[in-house]
C-alpha cells in the first residue's frame, strides 16, 4: 500500500467512499444526501492542510485522510485529520497507515499535536485504534450524534500531544 497525495484523477474513488460513509449516518456529521461538489468542499484541503490517499499495487483507492490545522490563528498550531476507508478494504491495516502518515506529517510540519473534534462513541474500532497510537479522549459530549440505529449517542474529543 502507498500514501500519496491526492490527485485529481483520485475523485472518482475518492467520491464513492465519502458517499457511503455519509449515508451510513453512523460515523460521520456529514448530510447523508451530500452532493460530490459538496463533498469535495469538505474534504480537499488546500495549503497548509493536505489530503492523501491510500492506493493498493493497482492505483485501486482504499482510503483517504485530509488533515490541516484544527483552527485559525491562535488555535492553528495543533493538527487536526479525518479519515475514510472503503467497505471493501476495513480491517487491513488502511485506516492505522493513514492515521500514522498524518501523524508523521502533522509532527514535521511543527504541530504542537493532534485534536479530533468529533469521534463517534460507538465507532470502537477508530477509538482503540487512536488510543494505540497516542490519543487519549479529554471529554465527550452527550447525545451530540443522531445515529440511525442507537439514536442520540455521545461525540468524543481526543488529542495526541506531540
Amino acid at each position: 500500500m502507498l500514501i500519496r497525495e491526492f490527485a485529481e484523477a483520485d475523485w472518482a474513488q475518492v467520491w464513492p467512499i465519502i458517499r457511503e460513509i455519509a449515508r451510513a449516518q453512523d460515523t460521520f456529521c456529514y448530510d447523508p444526501d451530500l452532493t460530490p461538489e459538496q463533498a469535495r468542499d469538505l474534504w480537499l484541503e488546500t495549503a497548509p492542510g493536505r489530503t492523501v490517499v491510500a492506493v493498493d499495487d493497482d492505483g485501486r483507492v482504499l482510503g483517504t485522510a485530509k488533515s490541516g490545522p484544527n483552527r485559525a490563528g491562535p488555535g492553528a498550531h495543533v493538527s487536526t485529520a479525518s479519515f475514510m476507508v472503503a467497505a471493501d478494504a476495513r480491517g487491513r491495516g488502511v485506516g492505522a497507515a493513514l492515521c500514522e502518515d498524518t501523524l508523521s506529517w502533522a509532527r514535521d510540519e511543527g504541530y504542537a499535536g493532534m485534536q479530533f473534534n468529533a469521534v463517534v462513541e460507538s465507532n470502537r474500532s477508530a477509538i482503540r485504534l487512536y488510543e494505540r497510537l497516542g490519543f487519549t479522549i479529554i471529554g465527550t459530549v452527550p447525545g451530540a450524534f443522531a445515529d440511525p440505529n442507537l439514536g442520540r449517542i455521545g461525540l468524543h474529543v481526543m488529542h495526541c500531544p506531540f
